[in-house]
């Protein structure tokens, strides 16, 4: 049986299960996926260097199909140790062909291939967008492991003709978007909440009376900022 691409199924099957349950008859008045941004945020610790760039641009090329553009610094900004022109990112925007090519993979391929999946969050921005944090880079076939040099996460921004996140929604799951359950979200939120209720046990300092101060090293800290939220 020959498996139909998301191209097809688009104006295909999807597009009469979209008119039917968002009671839309002109097919144009259809919400649409209107472009893809994947977007690979440099760490300057680890990542600055022409060698990085230059693998994290053959990745990007590898996986989306498209040629990735640096994204540079316009102004130096001595608190975040930046300097004009310095590169912190790169991206490819997707439209057309290549897009649906993209979101196939992706849902077909890479997302089954991420370790103990649970699905993803359902929520969007309030404007019928929707983004996706990537941990590990490897997991889109495109790049196979013994190719790795460094693993890296990116960031995948799916923007939608509709400002309406039920609309959004419904079309992001007609497409095979795995969101998580209602019930397993709300779960999931309760037992985080539990556990920030879980006061911490004191160390010897604290049970004294002593005022403890933490610090995050550079390094870290530039970690956390860089590493998209995982799927």
């Amino acid at each position: 049986m020959k498996f139909a691409s998301l191209h097809d199924r688009l104006r295909g099957p999807i597009a009469q299960d979209m008119k039917k349950e968002l009671k839309i008859r002109n097919y144009y008045a259809l919400p649409r996926i209107e472009k893809v941004v994947v977007n690979v945020g440099i760490n300057k610790s680890k990542m600055d260097s022409k060698e990085m760039h230059a693998y994290i641009a053959d990745c990007l090329m590898k996986i989306t199909g498209q040629k990735p553009v640096f994204t540079k610094t316009r102004t130096a900004i001595s608190n975040f140790k930046t300097r004009e022109g310095m590169v912190v990112g790169a991206m490819v925007t997707l439209r057309g062909k290549k897009m649906e090519e993209f979101l196939d993979r992706l849902l077909h391929y890479a997302l089954p291939r991420v370790r103990d999946f649970r699905g993803i969050s359902a929520n969007l921005d309030g404007h019928g967008n929707f983004a996706i944090g990537i941990r590990d880079h490897s997991i889109f076939p495109e790049v196979p492991l013994p190719d790795v040099k460094q693993l890296f996460g990116l960031q995948i921004q799916i923007t939608t003709t509709t400002d309406s996140d039920d609309e959004a929604r419904a079309l992001l799951k007609s497409i095979g978007m795995p969101f998580k359950k209602e019930k397993e979200e709300n779960k999931e939120k309760e037992e985080k909440k539990e556990k920030r209720d879980i006061p911490a046990p004191l160390d010897a300092a604290e049970s004294q009376g002593t005022e403890v101060e933490t610090e995050v090293g550079e390094g870290e800290n530039e970690a956390a900022s860089d590493s998209p939220q995982s799927s």
